[in-house]
């Protein structure tokens, strides 16, 4: 990968194509849970069964992926998996138009882009280390995060209003054509992605090794296959975490902040569209116009670790982001219900876009290449399940009490959140070299 001038033409590409996928999600932003409200007529437990159902399964699926991608060519993948994510998103907008769309339909849908972005995620995540040097990951990392809040401000907006106009499904039309942009970009990127091979272990010798015989390179090309996943391979990125000190828990930290964020979500469109009666429009703009403190928070974040450094600025935007969504719980209806949220989700997104750059970078930075793509894919599981588990819970509690006492739970329990923050500066880690993979333990003393 060519690496010249700084983030490099490739890293250009890349970018591009992040945009445009992360424009069409953000534009069909909640749109398979408002199609499910507004068009099947379901209620606060179906919606978040619907959320729940499709990350579980999804990350379950996921599991033996990563492994598998970590020895594949990332490239491909990811092309592959922008396709697969198009497919299914265009079965929705068809089965609308000859009035056979289902539940069951919508459930599967998102089973089958869960299972696709977990792997997606997992390959970019390699394929950005490998193309990225590491003193410029901040660096990029900032940019995908300030495109991620960017195309969140603009996207809900525009989507609700498209919603409105054109009916309930064409977001969902548009977020699948823009995987298929997306899959264009990445292949434009060009270059040859050298094939990964798995790195030799070791055996423990009890006799002279003997000397290797030289090879005839015209009777023995080097002709590496693709390794074969094996069994063990599947734990080996939650145990690459979990011994890590300063990974593990920054690992336990964002799954249970994200959970906490994320089950309520459902929940939130039961109250303000269902309850509450505010237009899609409004609800999409209550959650965009804020997303200017990601983008704000992203810029900082650069700044902010070259003033303070990754552990303090982890540390303090990590408590900052857990106080804000206790808000949520006091929407009421009409304009100022409406400030409300804008208010709490601008202090929670900023807080969040200082934090998750450097995390991403922290979490790069402290793994190796030949198990960027396991460990990801473990962090993406485990977190989608979380998520999965607790919507569907928070769905069952709001169904025994009421959506907004389901919200108000989750926003006290985020507030013991920063408690498992690492509280010390983290060493930095060495690399792996084979041997640790037949003695580990020096990993979890590190």
């Amino acid at each position: 990968m060519a690496r010249g001038g700084g983030l490099g033409r490739e890293f250009r590409w890349l970018w591009a194509a992040y945009a445009v996928s992360a424009f069409g999600t953000r534009l069909s932003f909640d749109a398979l849970p408002l199609i499910a409200v507004l068009v099947l007529h379901v209620g606060p437990t179906e919606v978040s069964a619907l959320a729940a159902t499709g990350l579980a399964v999804g990350a379950a699926v996921a599991v033996p992926l990563g492994p598998w991608v970590e020895f594949r060519r990332k490239r491909p993948v990811m092309i592959t998996m922008d396709l697969v994510r198009c497919a299914a998103l265009l079965t929705v907008p068809v089965a609308y138009a000859l009035d056979l769309l289902s539940f069951p339909q919508l459930l599967l849908v998102s089973t089958v882009v869960a299972v696709a972005d977990i792997t997606f995620t997992a390959a970019s995540g390699a394929f950005v280390k490998s193309l990225v040097p590491a003193e410029h990951l901040v660096t990029a990392n900032g940019r995908f995060e300030a495109t991620t809040w960017t195309t969140t401000m603009l996207g809900p907006p525009l989507g609700g209003a498209a919603m409105g106009l054109f009916g309930p499904v064409v977001t969902v039309l548009i977020d699948a054509g823009s995987y298929l942009l997306s899959a264009a970009g990445i292949r434009a990127i060009g270059g040859k992605e050298p094939r990964p091979t798995r790195p030799a272990v070791p055996t423990q010798l009890t006799k002279p090794t003997q000397p290797t015989p030289p090879t005839d390179p015209a009777k023995d090309p080097p002709a590496p296959r693709t390794p074969r996943l094996r069994v063990g391979d599947l734990p080996d990125g939650w145990r690459y975490i979990l011994r890590d000190p300063a990974l593990r828990p920054l690992f336990l930290n964002s799954v249970l902040v994200n959970a906490l964020i994320m089950a309520p979500a459902p929940l939130l469109v039961i109250l303000m569209v269902g309850q509450l009666g505010f237009a899609p429009w409004q609800y999409g703009l209550a959650f965009a116009a804020p997303c200017l403190g990601g983008l704000v928070g992203s810029r900082l974040s650069r700044r902010l670790v070259a003033r303070h450094g990754q552990d303090r600025v982890l540390r303090v935007a990590g408590t900052l982001r857990a106080c804000w969504p206790l808000g949520l719980a006091f929407i009421g209806a009409g304009p100022t219900g409406l400030v409300l949220v804008m208010v709490v989700e601008f202090g929670l997104i900023t807080c969040i876009g200082v934090f998750n750059p450097v995390l991403a970078t922290v979490r790069l930075t402290r793994t190796p290449a030949d198990r960027v793509a396991r460990t990801l894919t473990a962090w993406s599981v485990t977190g989608k399940l979380t998520v999965a588990a607790m919507t569907a819970l928070w769905g069952l509690l709001a169904a025994v009490t009421t959506p907004r006492t389901a919200i108000a739970t989750a926003g006290l329990l985020l507030l013991a959140t920063p408690l498992l923050l690492p509280r010390h500066r983290s060493a930095p880690r060495r690399t792996t070299t084979p041997n640790d993979h037949q003695n580990p333990e020096p990993l979890a003393k590190n």
